[in-house]
């Protein structure tokens, strides 16, 4: 009896190692899916961070670029893993430049100074093209004669440099004026503001819609002691002369843009900006304190009355905003071409649309109105100053 208690004592003695192993055993196992698991939450939190961009303006900050200010501020990049940097132009930066050097992944600037860049072998792509109506103007006085381009014949008329000056050169060449000969015409190289025209230093000025217009609409004429009205100017526009070429497209690198990858970043950054620009359209007053938030250096009545002129000239879009019509190209690039603004045609390969109507479509489903065909414009007390 004794040496079979001893056989059960052994035997039982055995079992309760093998369990304590097999105990062991599952630890081991549970320590190495605890470390698996920890490892992959790393990898997911790493591919989690957002990717980091740089749009590099066209200008100062001001309501011209309102649809992106809007998607930062109401968080439309971060709904798209976006870090976005929204770099502020000036008189002495070219957009293309920058995006060239690799300082910006994407850049702003008019059709025309994009194929001018490329046509002297820059690797540039519009990807995206908002504005989709012209708002160049020259601006001249009511009494003085000066009512259409042709008029312009041997006066002096001022216009910005840097790719600036496509849309007026242009119109000039069409009405067999030379801006390269001063028995023509007296092309002044005009400051970013009106006080050339304001004093009378020159016959007729440069002036966008949705800006330099209203810089003379908020100042005071001296014939009248009261502020300027439109009846006391002639306001020329480059659409009403038959020049007009796109403005304000969103660029990159070619080569950039030829990674997969790089699209995908492009395509979460055009349906975050694209949504920005719809909020403008329908949140004029949320949009405005966006702008005012980020520091113009004008004020509230001149960013109103500059975002409604802006909305203008981005709404309705039937194609859908930011989506290139092959047309409005065709018509930008024969007239670049026309009157020399670049020496060769420009190529099919200057844009591409896949991106922006990607982007346009994935909001579409998420039931944002991307054509604004019942937007109208408002009426926008002209204020001193622009305060």
């Amino acid at each position: 009896m004794k040496g079979r208690a001893w056989l059960v004592l052994v035997g039982i003695l055995a079992a309760l190692l093998l369990v304590a192993a097999g105990c062991g055993g599952d630890d081991d196992e549970a320590a190495d899916d605890g470390a698996a698991t920890t490892e992959a939450a790393t990898t997911e939190e790493a591919a989690a961070e957002p990717d980091q961009v740089t749009l590099q303006l066209k200008w100062v900050t001001q309501a011209q670029f309102a649809g992106y200010y809007a998607a930062l501020e109401e968080g439309y990049y971060d709904d798209e893993n976006l870090d976005v940097t929204l770099k502020p132009g000036g008189p002495d930066i070219t957009p293309e430049q920058v995006v060239a050097s690799g300082q910006a992944e994407f850049g702003i600037d008019w059709l025309p100074a994009l194929l001018a860049a490329r046509d002297q072998g820059g690797d540039l792509v519009n990807i995206a093209q908002v504005f989709n109506k012209s708002g160049m103007t020259e601006v001249t006085r009511a009494d003085s004669g000066i009512e259409s381009v042709e008029d312009m014949r041997g006066k002096k008329v001022g216009v910005w440099c840097c790719g600036n000056e496509n849309e007026l050169y242009a119109a000039l060449v069409k009405n067999d004026i030379d801006p390269q000969s001063k028995d023509d015409v007296t092309i002044v190289n005009q400051p970013f503001d009106m006080n050339l025209f304001l004093n009378g230093d020159i016959d007729a000025a440069a002036a966008m819609t949705y800006n330099e217009l209203a810089q003379v609409l908020e100042t005071e004429n001296p014939d009248t002691g009261e502020l300027w009205s439109l009846d006391d100017l002639n306001v020329i526009s480059m659409e009403d002369a038959g020049t007009a070429m796109l403005e304000d497209g969103i660029f990159v690198q070619g080569e950039w843009i030829a990674e997969e990858a790089n699209q995908e970043i492009a395509r979460r950054f055009l349906k975050a900006s694209f949504k920005g620009w719809a909020f403008c359209r329908d949140n004029q007053d949320e949009c405005l304190q966006h702008v005012l938030d980020s520091g113009p250096t004008l004020g509230e009545g001149h960013q109103r009355w500059q975002l409604n002129e802006i909305n203008a000239i981005t709404w309705p879009n039937d194609a859908g905003v930011g989506v290139m019509e092959e047309a409005a190209f065709e018509r930008t690039a024969d007239i670049a071409k026309q009157f020399e603004v670049i020496k060769a045609d420009a190529s099919s390969d200057a844009y591409r649309t896949d991106l922006a109507e990607a982007a346009v479509a994935e909001l579409e489903e998420e039931d944002v109105d991307v054509n604004g065909a019942d937007w109208e414009k408002e009426d926008v007390e002209v204020t001193p100053g622009g305060e």
